[in-house]
């Protein structure tokens, strides 16, 4: 096997082995060959080959997310590592496992004119687990040099290999992203071969926090005595909570819970559509009387980020009296009344704190439970009378995604939509809603492609699609890969907030409509192209849509720009009589 002849970058490769990452996204340069030349001749390291830095960064995010195993990046120096930024804020409060591996020059080639050199040293400190910053080490090869300098190498070698190894623990204790800088003196593309690579090995350490019957009574008590709770999740994994926890849950009538399509949770009992019991609310005359019979007593939150600013705003306004958080990471304080986090895992609280509380008698489940039957009935009506548009097409999809499959969906209008709709409980539904940018959107389900032998779909609007159409320039996309665009022709999102639709300023500088469409895109890469443009057109798209192909497949809904917000605003209009 072919080493790089650089101590620290047969280190770097030799640790990543040894915690078990196997999956290395690089992109092209020259000051990380040493890397580069040990990653891609290793027999337990499978590479990947992406230009773009951005799109490489959420290409092994998606990848990441589906393994739920660090993958590992490699750059060159310069600006290329700037590039994975957005990925790696996504990472940092998606708790995904990244390992940034940069190349750089040596701290006295620093700000100092010499090419292609930035500030590397914590560039990604506040969106960042852990910053190894590596010594340079130089290739040794006199024995009678001075041995001064070969002690001061020892040390050097020993700090870098403690360094990344805390670094990689770090990712894999705590599910995040970890930069590890590896400055390089030249020449960089010497080989070795039949090397012994032994580093420091620090193993590690897996934390679980429990609470006692004590530590747990008296919250116990507060849980037992509170008439009306509220459980909402936000973004999990599939299968994340065992399901005997969610149907105790369902069968207490003090309790609701409510989901979003990214909780990936399923009950029949359960709230599935926040905005479609919160929207309606807001518009009705008693809205003051409906919004305090829904304010909870107590609030417990579990899950990642929240998609629904309805109930942002609502909880925000109308406090409950507690508001819990189970989390063995974090816990955000969402709506301003946060007053305890439990710091552990969701199975854990519950098989500890479930034997402590009772069912309490409260009409709060029931009564809500008959407002979201009629919200039901009002929402088939309402689907069953408009035009064609976004969210007719939204309704159109959603019964044609083969089971089992793994949907993402675009951030923005995209997943806007899909909150209104029942998904197919054996999908896994995905969304970077860690920072909420459409940046990567497409790169990330291009990585969770490659990582999975089920179908992937990517449900996007235009603008998300085109900003990442650079996902689609590498050779590792799977025939299992498919992209629904809804094209608009510009942000179709800024026309549902508040502002001036119809000045020239909105529409170029908010709503930046184009005329941009992807066959071209699909061409250039390869994709099958298929195009709709009526309700007809769609059904009879999607009827073949995802039928196996020998190569991945693309299709472009285009929907009337100035139609689909009316579309929406009027639907929590009919909702609300």
């Amino acid at each position: 096997m072919k080493y790089s002849k650089i101590p620290v970058a047969r280190s770097v490769v030799a640790l990543c082995v040894a915690k078990d990452i196997k999956h290395v996204v690089i992109s092209p340069g020259s000051r990380n060959a040493p890397l580069t030349i040990g990653f891609t001749h290793h027999d337990e390291i499978t590479p990947y080959s992406i230009v773009d830095e951005r799109c490489a960064a959420f290409f092994a995010l998606g990848m990441a997310q589906q393994l739920k195993k660090p993958v590992a990046l490699v750059c060159t120096s310069g600006s290329a590592l700037l590039n994975y930024y957005p990925a790696i804020a996504e990472a940092f409060y998606s708790d995904i496992p990244l390992v940034v591996i940069s190349a750089d020059r040596p701290i006295e080639r620093i700000d100092i004119g010499d090419g292609q050199t930035i500030r590397q040293k914590n560039v990604f400190e506040n969106h960042i687990l852990y910053s190894a910053n590596l010594y340079s080490e130089l290739v040794l090869e006199n024995e009678a040099i001075d041995p001064k300098l070969q002690q001061k190498q020892f040390e050097a070698q020993k700090h870098n290999e403690r360094e990344v190894n805390l670094a990689l623990n770090k990712a894999i204790e705590e599910k995040g992203p970890v930069h590890i800088n590896v400055p390089f003196y030249e020449p960089l593309y010497d080989t070795v071969e039949n090397i012994k690579v032994n580093p420091l090995q620090i193993l590690p350490e897996i934390k679980e926090r429990h609470y006692s019957k004590n530590q747990l009574s008296n919250y116990a008590e507060v849980w037992n005595s509170a008439k009306r709770k509220m459980v909402i999740v936000g973004v999990a994994q599939p299968n994340a909570v065992e399901q005997k926890f969610l149907d105790s849950l369902a069968n207490d009538p003090s309790v609701i819970v409510l989901t979003e399509t990214t909780s990936n949770l399923h009950q029949s009992e359960f709230f599935t559509r926040i905005d479609t019991l919160i929207g309606p609310i807001e518009k009705d005359i008693n809205k003051e009387e409906l919004f305090r019979k829904l304010q909870p007593d107590l609030l417990l939150t579990f899950g990642g980020m929240i998609v629904s600013k309805k109930i942002k705003a609502f909880l925000r306004n109308y406090n409950p009296d507690h508001h819990w958080h189970v989390d063995s990471k974090k816990a955000y304080n969402t709506f301003f009344c946060l007053n305890k986090h439990f710091e552990t895992d969701v199975n854990s609280f519950f098989s500890e704190f479930f034997p402590l509380t009772k069912n309490t008698q409260s009409d709060y489940g029931k009564f809500w439970k008959q407002v979201k039957s009629k919200r039901q009935t009002r929402h088939e009506e309402y689907m069953a009378e408009i035009p064609y548009s976004d969210l007719k097409v939204m309704q159109q999809i959603v019964p044609q995604v083969p089971e089992n499959s793994i949907v993402h969906f675009g951030n923005s209008s995209s997943i806007r939509y899909a909150q209104l709709f029942q998904w197919e409980p054996s999908l896994k539904t995905y969304c970077n809603r860690g920072t909420s940018g459409i940046d990567g959107s497409v790169s990330t389900a291009v990585g969770a492609a490659v990582s999975s032998p089920e179908t992937v779909l990517m449900i996007t609007g235009d603008l998300s699609f085109f900003y990442d159409s650079n996902a689609l320039w590498n050779d590792h996309i799977p025939s299992n890969f498919r992209i629904i665009v809804l094209n608009n022709n510009g942000g179709g999102i800024f026309r549902i907030l508040p502002g001036n639709k119809n000045s020239e300023n909105f529409e170029k500088f908010f709503e930046t409509t184009h005329n941009m469409k992807a066959k071209p895109i699909c061409d250039l890469y390869n994709f099958e192209y298929f195009q709709a443009d009526s309700e007809e057109t769609v059904q009879s798209s999607l009827e073949g849509f995802f039928n196996k192909s020998d190569r991945p497949k693309l299709l472009e809904i285009f929907t009337p720009r100035k139609l689909n917000d009316e579309v929406l605003l009027e639907y929590f209009n009919f909702m609300k009589s």
